[in-house]
Formats: structure tokens, sequence, C-alpha cells
């Protein structure tokens, strides 16, 4: 009977000593992170059977327990690589947000500073310090889409560099993680099956760190064992083997770096569309999504406003009776081959339309059969099974393939703004070469009886006609019969029997006037070389109405309606992102509070236990010492 109570005083003992070895467990690691809380999980013994019925034997400790939710863990994991994956993506927006929507240092301001010194111009057309203002404004506006540019592009440095310092911390993870495998393998397998619950901790703090950083699933193999799979099924860890994941150069930009996984002497890209969560898949979001259009788009900017104000300067005369030149440098398409490509393959691009340009990035292929332009925004594409040429081009959206040396599979990106801010140029250095003025002068002879009046006239559209400065006569026929006859030196001339209408173009030698009213008989009206263009500002008027003119996507927006757009773009994308990844960020914390009211140390429940627990090792010392009483009472009786 001694022996009987000592065993079960020894049980319950042995059971309060776990118990408040557990309990203190939990209070000194209420503050590590990924704990969860455990607790001891107790049976009793088989009774003994006697006559008298079954007589108990005491308590037993089957296991130690961790309290965990797989359910409210699984559901953490991907509202946390969400959050995270928002809130990389909005702490680089929230760069580009600063930059455009500032409304002292924007784009907006300089861009009017620079048409209100064309403005002066043209009221003071031979004035030179107005002059030299239209040139300083030109530079201050390129200096502003070059510093805009060039801030954009340290963006897109540092996107990199946070791609390359993610991989690297996922490597590690990863590595860990599997090292902890194979130890949770040994020492529950040398504990009978027993869990490690510590180390398994370890490792869900280790699978919790690597969400925050990519997308993953977890799958638990038989033997304890965790598979890790990152983005769509890429594997990460598959029991004690860690997969290597190496920033690369992107194959259709070598420029810039993407995600692969070694795979033996291979390294294999990954997919971005494929990583959409963690840290690493918000910045990748935002330099496919944001900023490769914004910088496209300012690009666009830039380079249409370059075009077009050379075009019509070009149509003006300087100050010295030259023909106007090009005000502006114009960067042309960036052509890239891929890293597979054969290095002696080449594609020539061009723009040939401004206004039809869109933000896209395009890919040119040939797949041995035909030659594609694919616009990447949506993936339409036009195709020819004839080579692009000159003479045969391949066009879309004012963007044409002329010429290609390609090998069947092969591909390049064709990126037609993105250097557009940063190579625009003032050409002009001299105020003298400013063509404010137009190259011809239009004149009604004094001797004229009708009410006929003739416009100053305009030049046409570039390449400029040789002939274009060449003097011209326009004489109505004697006796008036509603004709006229040109003469002078061109193609088409001398032009006779001219039927007239009021109002009606009349365009020789690249130059285009109107004469309105009622000519009589023999009135003469003359088109000259503007001799001195010292008070002229008509062509400069015309670059002035550049400002407000539709000559973006395809004539539907002027130069500060398509910036403003971008920052309305970036401003609005910014404060949905701030939105969201404030809402994730609040879902995570309830979702992280759920966990910790199943799994979390309660400090007050803990010393509770650690009181209750006290006394029962207490009272299970008090058997053994009456059990100890009852033997040698036993003995004295033998």
């Amino acid at each position: 009977m001694g022996n009987s109570i000592l065993d079960i005083g020894v049980s319950g003992l042995l059971t309060a000593q776990s118990q408040l070895q557990t309990t203190s467990h939990n209070i000194s690691n209420a503050s590590t992170p990924g704990y969860n809380r455990q607790r001891v999980v107790v049976e009793s013994n088989f009774a003994q059977a006697t006559t008298a019925g079954f007589v108990g034997r005491g308590v037993h400790t089957t296991t130690v327990q961790r309290i965990y939710s797989q359910f409210l863990v699984s559901q953490s994991l991907q509202v946390q690589t969400q959050s995270q994956s928002l809130e990389s993506n909005y702490t680089q927006i929230k760069q580009l947000d600063n930059m455009f929507a500032e409304p002292t240092s924007g784009l907006s301001p300089t861009l009017q500073k620079f048409f209100s010194a064309v403005q002066d111009v043209i009221t003071n057309p031979s004035v030179t310090p107005s002059r030299q203002t239209l040139l300083s404004g030109a530079e201050a506006l390129v200096s502003r889409f070059k510093d805009m540019d060039q801030r954009m592009s340290q963006i897109r440095e540092g996107v990199d560099t946070q791609i390359t310092s993610s991989i690297d911390e996922i490597n590690s993870l990863a590595s860990q993680i599997a090292e902890v495998n194979q130890q949770i393998l040994l020492v529950e397998g040398a504990a009978g099956g027993q869990p490690a619950n510590d180390m398994l901790d370890q490792r869900d703090e280790l699978i919790s760190q690597l969400s925050q950083l990519i997308n993953v699933d977890v799958v638990r193999q038989n033997d304890g064992r965790l598979n890790v799979f990152a983005g769509s099924s890429v594997a990460l860890v598959v029991g004690s083997q860690a997969s290597s994941l190496q920033a690369i150069p992107h194959p259709d930009d070598p420029s810039m770096l993407t995600v692969g996984i070694k795979s033996g002497d291979r390294t294999i890209r990954l997919p971005e569309s494929h990583i959409t969560g963690g840290s690493l898949g918000g910045i990748l979001s935002f330099r496919s999504v944001t900023l490769d259009g914004v910088q496209n788009g300012l690009g666009r900017i830039a380079l249409t406003l370059a075009q077009t104000f050379n075009e019509q300067h070009q149509l003006g005369m300087d100050l010295n009776g030259d023909i106007g030149e090009e005000f502006f440098a114009v960067s042309s398409p960036k052509v890239v081959s891929t890293l597979t490509n054969d290095p002696a393959s080449t594609v020539t691009a061009e723009i040939d339309d401004v206004k039809a340009l869109t933000t896209s990035n395009y890919r040119f292929s040939f797949d041995g059969t035909n030659y594609t332009l694919t616009r990447l925004s949506d993936n339409s594409s036009v195709s020819s099974a004839a080579a692009p040429s000159n003479a045969t081009p391949l066009t879309m959206d004012g963007v044409s393939i002329t010429a290609a040396t390609i090998n069947a599979n092969e591909r390049f990106l064709i990126q037609p703004t993105v250097n557009g801010a940063r190579d625009i140029a003032v050409n002009i250095k001299d105020t003298t070469k400013i063509a404010a003025a137009g190259p011809n002068r239009t004149n009604a002879a004094v001797s004229n009886t009708g009410t006929g009046t003739i416009s100053a006239g305009t030049v046409n559209s570039l390449p400029l006609d040789p002939n274009l400065q060449e003097p011209l006569t326009i004489t109505f026929h004697t006796p008036y019969d509603g004709q006229f006859d040109v003469t002078g030196t061109g193609a088409g001339l001398p032009a006779a029997n001219q039927v007239y209408t009021a109002g009606e173009d009349i365009s020789f030698n690249g130059f285009t006037v109107q004469i309105d009213g009622s000519p009589a008989a023999g009135d003469v009206f003359t088109i000259s070389p503007n001799s001195s263009g010292s008070s002229d500002s008509r062509n400069m008027l015309l670059l002035g109405n550049l400002q407000t003119a539709n000559l973006l996507e395809n004539d539907s927006a002027s130069f500060q309606s398509a910036y403003a757009q971008i920052v309305s773009q970036i401003g609005n994308k910014t404060r949905e992102l701030e939105v969201t990844s404030k809402a994730q960020a609040n879902l995570l914390a309830q979702t992280k509070e759920s966990i910790q009211s199943i799994s979390g140390v309660n400090l007050d429940e803990e010393a509770a236990n650690l009181l209750r627990f006290q006394q029962a090792f207490q009272a299970s010392s008090k058997i053994i010492e009456i059990s100890n009483t009852l033997f040698d009472s036993i003995l004295r009786i033998g």
C-alpha cells in the first residue's frame, strides 16, 4: 500500500514539476517573437483492479502541447504578404507623388514660364533681352525634364538595390528553414515523435519573415518537414534542401534586374507576374505598373514638345535672314537587344508621328515567318511577312521599324519615349537664330481698285520647298472673269486661269495664302522674301499656339493636360495604395490579435497557473511524505 501511495505521489510530483517548468518557460518567452504558449497534457494512469473496485494509480504526462492555430497562421501569412506588398509599393510611389505634385518645382510652372517667354518675344521680336529670356526659359525647361528623369532613374536604381537585398534575405531565410527542418526531423525522431515545440516556433517565425519578402505556400511532408513554395509553385525549400534565388539582368532589358532561380548550372528567370506578394512583389509591381509608364509619359511630353516646336521653328526665319534650325535636340527610340540574340542582329526604329505615341514599350520579333511589332501594354500587334525597310516599314502608334537584321525566334525591346526627357536639349545659343519671323511677306499693290485683301501667309509643313522664298505675283484677269494668273519660279509655275474663291487656300512653293473680298480687274498681289525679320513675330505666334494645342494622344491632349493626367494618375494610385495599405495593415493587426488570443502568453493566467501547479507540487510532496511514514510504521510492526 505504501509503495502504491508513493508511486502516486511521485507521478503527481513529476507531473507538477513538468507543469511548473512549462509555465515558467511560457513566462520567460512572453516577449519572444513567434513563440506559442505551451501546456502539459496529462492523463490518468490505468487504475489497478481489486476486489473492492478499481484503485487509481496516479497521473502521467503524455506530451507538451503547443497552442497553435494552423488556420489563423495560414491566414496571417497571406494577409502579411499582401500588406508588405502594398506597403512597399506605396513607399516607392510616394516618391513620385511628391515630385510630380509639387506646385512650385513640378513641370507645370516651368512649362508655363517657357511659353510666357515665347509670348514676350511675340510682343518684342527684335528685343535681345526678350530673346535671351526665351533661351533661358528653354534651358530651365530642359533642366527640369532632365532633373525629373534623373530622379526616376535613381528610383529605378533603388529598386534594383532592393531586389538584390530582398533576394539575399530570401536565400538566407530559406537556408535556415531547411536547416531547422532537418533538426526537427532528427530531434523528434530521437524523442519518439514528440513535438519539438520551440523548433517548430522557430521555423514558423522564419516562414513568417519570408512571407514579408515574397508570397509563400507551405506544404507539410509526412515526416513533419515543410516544403515552402514562392510565387507560383517555385520551390524554395524541399525538405532539408533550399533553392537559391538570384538577381539577374532582365533578358529583354539587361539594364535592369529581375529574379531568377538557380537550377544546377543554369539560372531560370521567374516571370515577374508570378511574384505578387511581399516587399519584393511590391517593388516589382511598382516598377512595371507605375515607374515605367510615368517615365515614358514624361519622355513623351518632352519628345512631343521638342519635335513639334522644332517643326514650326524650321518654318520661320531668324534675324540673320536664315531659315530656322532645330530649336531642341530630340531623342531617338531606345532599341534593346535580348540577351539571347545574335550580337550581329540589329533593328532600326524611328518615330514618324509624335502625336500617335503612347506610353507603352513595344516588342519586335521574328518567328521565322512573320515580323511582329507588339504593344506590351495590351499585347496588341501588327505583323508583316516582309522584312521592314524604309520603303515598307512596320508601323504602330507612330513608331516605325525601318530596318531589321534579325534571326528566327529573336526579339528586341523598343522604348520610343523612355529617353525623351533625358536627351532633350537646347540647340540654339545665339539669340539672333531664334526664328520668330515668317520667311515671306505678302503685299497688295497700291494701285488695286478692288476690295481684295491678302493674308500674311503660312509655310507648309516640312520638308521646305526649295523655292519657298522665290517671288510670286498673283494678277487678276482684265476684264475680270473670276480668275487669276500666278507667275514666278517653282513647281507648277506659271499657273494660268486659276479660279478665285474668297478665302480659299492658294499654295505655291510650299507657302499658302488666302485672298478675301472682291478683287477687281488687274489687281495684283505679291509674295516676296522677308528682307528683315526684326519686327516680325508671325512664326513665334504660331510657336506660342503650341502651348494650348492638342498635340498628344492623337490630338486629344495638350502638354499641360498630358502632364496633369500623369500627376492625377500618380496621385490616385498613391491614395489608393495608402488606403488599401492601411486597411491591410489593420486586417493584419486583427489577425495577429486573434493568434495572440489563442497562442499568446497571458502573464496573469500563467501566474495563476504557477500558483496552482506549485500547490499540486507541494501536495504531491506531502503524499510522498505520508507514504514514507506509513512504510516506516509497517516496518516497525514487523
